[in-house]
């Protein structure tokens, strides 16, 4: 990772369907050299996938409630499923962190309401291999 890096990421950030050539632009190199730098971004796991943001389903903050999510595995679910599971239907984790401690990852997530945090967290149960969880609600940033 380097300064480019940091740039194409901030870009892609903002906007996600930013055309390699706009891209390029904003980051000072030709459409070609900023496509390279994104498949090596994604096939290096720094980008894990692009999502949609639906405004039933905010993923972002100030748009929901700001949730942090300590999750200790099930028995027998392993790093790779846990979070090949969150790349692939949890849109509303913005950060997965393994940690040390008692729990084995720390998640930041938005919900849109209490409703939306119940069922995100009867869904990691459900659907990722998450085997007990503590949450707790964001008061202020």
């Amino acid at each position: 990772m380097d300064a480019v890096d940091d740039a194409i990421l901030r870009e892609l950030t903002a906007d996600a369907r930013l055309p390699f050539r706009e891209l390029g632009q904003r980051v000072g190199l030709s459409p070609n050299a900023a496509a390279n730098r994104v498949r090596r971004l994604l096939e290096d796991g720094t980008i894990r996938g692009f999502t949609v943001v639906t405004a039933s389903s905010p993923a972002r903050p100030g748009t929901g409630l700001e949730v942090f999510v300590e999750v200790r595995l099930a028995d027998g679910t392993t790093n790779e499923a846990f979070t090949a599971a969150l790349g692939q239907g949890f849109p509303q984790v913005l950060d997965a962190v393994h940690v040390t401690g008692s729990y084995d990852y720390l998640l930041h997530a938005v919900v849109a309401d209490p409703a939306a945090l119940d069922l995100f967290v009867r869904r990691l149960k459900r659907e990722a291999g998450a085997g007990q969880t503590f949450t707790r609600l964001a008061l202020r940033a």
